[in-house]
């Protein structure tokens, strides 16, 4: 069966490689500025990066230019797809669909960008269920309306060791930022309407992370679910709480376990975890 449908994410959604390339997700890369160099992302090695950042050396993120997603969309109706169905982090933020919009605009088949508002596999997930819909033969119209029951009912929560990070790339006020780094405040994050909010907070990050994970298994519900935890430069913390979330959820259909996206690193900082769960019904 001929696909209808080509699915194309961002490098922010964490889907691993194989995945992707499993499912013909096409991946557009996030910029990153180190220092004075620019690159792709997946070209800035995550080890450099948290380096760089203990260091005070200066990191920026940037979306694709318009050119990287004309020639995904280009290449998607070259091999026949009726429509494409761009899914990309939040435009609460990143410019990333605006520039995926004005490349739309030049392509003779109908795009249709959509502003997940999430990002890592709270992003990954919903899109990993649009492609398996787009494999099954689905209309676009059966597709958009896989993607959006996930995008719905997933949950992602973030934890960082520091909100200093954050701050600094303007993704949270200055007075949380301070009362963080000087009680030993350790929050935890969540995605509201498409930007980073406040949810729970605990001292010490034992306490703040099991908040978390309680938190996750509560909005899971009881039916089968994707469960995943990425992480930057923390592998070991991260697979302690991946195996909490699977001793607490009895219904798990996929599980991963990522390093996150270079961009989402430079801005949560070394040590950050996030986790999510969506319902696969």
């Amino acid at each position: 069966m001929r696909q209808r449908v080509a699915i194309v994410t961002d490098s922010t959604a964490s889907i691993p490689h194989d995945v992707a390339e499993q499912l013909g997700i096409s991946v557009v890369q996030l910029e990153l500025k180190v220092g004075d160099e620019y690159n792709d992302e997946r070209r800035v090695p995550h080890p450099a990066l948290a380096q760089a950042m203990r260091d005070g050396i200066p990191v920026a993120t940037g979306e694709p230019p318009p050119p990287a997603f004309f020639w995904n969309y280009t290449d998607a109706a070259a091999s026949g797809a009726e429509a494409i169905i761009s899914i990309h982090i939040s435009e609460g933020l990143s410019r990333t669909c605006e520039s995926a919009r004005t490349a739309a605009a030049e392509i003779g088949i109908p795009v249709y960008v959509v502003d997940s508002r999430l990002v890592g596999l709270g992003l990954g997930f919903p899109v990993m269920a649009a492609a398996e819909a787009a494999i099954s033969g689905a209309t676009p119209q059966g597709v958009m309306s896989v993607l959006d029951r996930r995008l719905r009912t997933t949950t992602q929560l973030l934890y960082v060791d520091t909100l200093e990070y954050l701050q600094r790339g303007g993704r949270i006020g200055r007075a949380q930022a301070w009362l963080g780094q000087t009680l030993s405040i350790k929050p935890v994050l969540a995605l509201k309407e498409g930007i980073i909010d406040q949810l729970t907070k605990g001292i010490g990050p034992d306490r703040a992370l099991k908040k978390a994970v309680a938190n996750a298994v509560q909005r899971a519900g009881g039916g089968p679910v994707d469960i995943g935890v990425e992480h930057f430069q923390f592998a070991d913390r991260a697979q302690r709480v991946l195996d909490d979330l699977r001793s607490q959820l009895p219904q798990i259909r996929r599980v991963t376990l990522e390093e996150t996206s270079a961009v989402l690193g430079a801005h949560a900082g070394p040590g950050a975890l996030g986790m999510t769960v969506s319902p696969a019904t």
